[in-house]
């Protein structure tokens, strides 16, 4: 029983998507709804800083705490195996140069961090950099690992 035990765990920690997802479409769909949800949240307080919807200062900051924590959620559905199906529009150098990729996550999470903390001053002038400099870092990665 300690061996299965020390198995379950090993398995657990060397690969987590396989740990959290019964199926690599389960991580596909889970990384997809995690990304829209952040998206959805994030393009709210876009549309405020870039004075397509009309500023609301709770609004603001709350869908910023909710991009904010969804960027935490996808990167756990990018595990081996999670490379095809379901409508996958990851390319393949997210599994070979997974360094980078890693690294455009920590930065997009970063940002979001200080968007969130923007949002939450209540001040437009505040927001709409931190608006830019999560767009610009999106649109970094998404040129570096989305298909069109």
């Amino acid at each position: 029983m300690k061996t299965l035990a020390t198995l379950a765990l090993v398995v657990a920690t060397t690969n987590p998507a396989w740990a959290q997802f019964a199926k690599p479409e389960d991580a596909i769909k889970y990384r997809q709804s995690a990304m829209f949800v952040m998206q959805q949240n994030f393009s709210r307080v876009a549309a405020m800083a870039s004075g397509k919807a009309p500023f609301d200062a709770k609004i603001a900051a709350d869908s910023a705490a909710v991009a904010e924590f969804a960027s935490r959620l996808p990167w756990a559905g990018f595990g081996e195996g999670t490379d095809k199906g379901r409508d996958n529009r990851a390319r393949a150098e997210i599994w070979s140069d997974k360094a980078k990729f890693n690294d455009y996550a920590d930065k997009i999470q970063a940002e979001m961090v200080k968007l969130s903390a923007a949002a939450k001053t209540g001040n437009l002038d505040a927001i709409k950099p931190a608006v830019r400099a999560v767009g610009g870092t999106c649109k970094t990665c998404h040129d570096a690992f989305q298909k069109d």
